[in-house]
């Protein structure tokens, strides 16, 4: 209740406003290359020919072969015919009625790693997808392939067999993998039927995939990014830290390092290479980052939020010590030309200069009492974003 009225003895109108609640407001982490204008450089430019050529290298070595290229889009083809087929002349198959079927992953955007002969493609169903369905349509489309290929002289590594998961299911040979990833027309996972497959957030992972496939159409067709891709890929496998990060989150990332500069001209592969760790040290994935927001989702989702706080430290700390390694020489090490990942783990020595790797920052609170402690930096922005914030696929 407040006591008195305001000047001249009339009574306040209105209710009582409430205190202010606290505000997220993200910042943009230091950017060497967006402020290049304000902060010139005063040595010579480091000559990273060396870096550029080992880089080339690495991504030759993790392109897969016209052999593996060859085999994995055979397969592509005859699965996507086979389905194409049951979209525009199902026949007797009552079972599930397709309503769409699109390419997307690494094999359809030409980021594909050696070694991983895999292709993914979304079937979208116009009737409510059950577990029973699915089932069928696999029996469908295996007994269509093989029917197809009857005429076709058949070795033991081309014979086709299916499985099934929790996603939908795989047809493959020894030599390639398609993976078939069920989903719906948005209208029929907002039913949330008891007997629906695959689950609904699933579900909406596949159909954020074909959006994914098709902004990476538009916007990332540059050779350059498809090698930074490559070459992240490797690195999450590489070192535990960068693990988290999902396949969505490199492409966001490796279009941003090379596209997004003064002079919107694609930058150097080295260049690029270089910014990654930059960005990653500087807090570009910590949680009062503005990050990189999502640009197939509404709002304000940033893709690093799917992280959690210890991910997100770990991921930091880890960059920040590839980049003194790196700052010193030691990328032959960092892109496992040499060496391997201890690097971050042990202290090392680049001409004469000694890296210790850094040690956590963040510790996880104990648990609080209700009304315990201010919320943290996360669940402020949430509540500001009313908790758009997704995982990728």
């Amino acid at each position: 209740m407040v006591r008195g009225g305001i000047r001249g003895g009339r009574p306040m109108r209105g209710p009582i406003r409430p205190p202010f609640k606290k505000t997220f407001v993200p910042r943009h982490p230091f950017d060497l290359t967006l402020a290049e204008v304000v902060f010139p450089k005063v040595s010579p430019a480091v000559d990273d020919a060396a870096l550029t050529a080992a880089l080339l290298k690495r991504n030759q070595d993790l392109s897969p072969t016209p052999a593996e290229q060859t085999s994995v889009g055979n397969l592509v083809s005859k699965v996507q015919s086979v389905l194409d087929n049951l979209i525009v002349a199902p026949g007797d198959f009552d079972k599930c009625q397709l309503e769409e079927v699109r390419q997307v992953g690494s094999f359809k955007k030409g980021t594909m790693l050696t070694g991983n002969n895999v292709a993914d493609i979304v079937v979208i169903m116009k009737s409510v997808p059950t577990k029973e369905a699915c089932e069928e349509l696999a029996k469908k489309v295996e007994n269509d392939l093989k029917n197809s290929m009857k005429t076709e002289v058949l070795t033991k590594a081309d014979k086709i067999v299916t499985t099934h998961h929790d996603r939908g299911f795989d047809v493959y040979n020894s030599q390639a993998k398609v993976r078939i990833l069920i989903t719906t027309i948005p209208p029929n996972i907002r039913k949330n039927e008891a007997n629906m497959f695959p689950d609904a957030k699933v579900m909406h992972g596949h159909l954020a995939a074909i959006r994914h496939t098709r902004w990476f159409e538009e916007n990332a067709h540059h050779s350059s990014i498809k090698v930074l891709i490559r070459i992240l890929k490797d690195l999450t496998k590489r070192f535990e830290a960068f693990s988290p990060l999902s396949p969505w989150m490199l492409d966001l990332m490796a279009h941003l390092t090379i596209m997004n500069n003064p002079s919107r001209q694609a930058l150097p592969i080295n260049l690029a290479f270089r910014r990654v760790f930059q960005l990653l040290s500087a807090g570009l994935f910590l949680p009062g980052s503005a990050g990189i927001t999502d640009p197939c989702e509404p709002g304000h989702n940033r893709v690093h939020t799917a992280m959690t706080l210890e991910e997100q430290d770990s991921c930091c700390m880890t960059a920040q010590t590839l980049l003194r390694v790196l700052a010193h020489g030691g990328y032959k090490q960092i892109l496992g030309i040499e060496g391997n990942s201890n690097i971050v783990k042990e202290m090392s020595v680049w001409n004469g200069v000694v890296v210790s790797p850094l040690e956590r920052v963040y510790e996880k609170p104990a648990d609080k009492k209700d009304g315990d402690g201010d919320e943290d930096m996360e669940t402020v922005e949430n509540d500001n974003v009313m908790d758009e914030d997704s995982a990728d696929q």
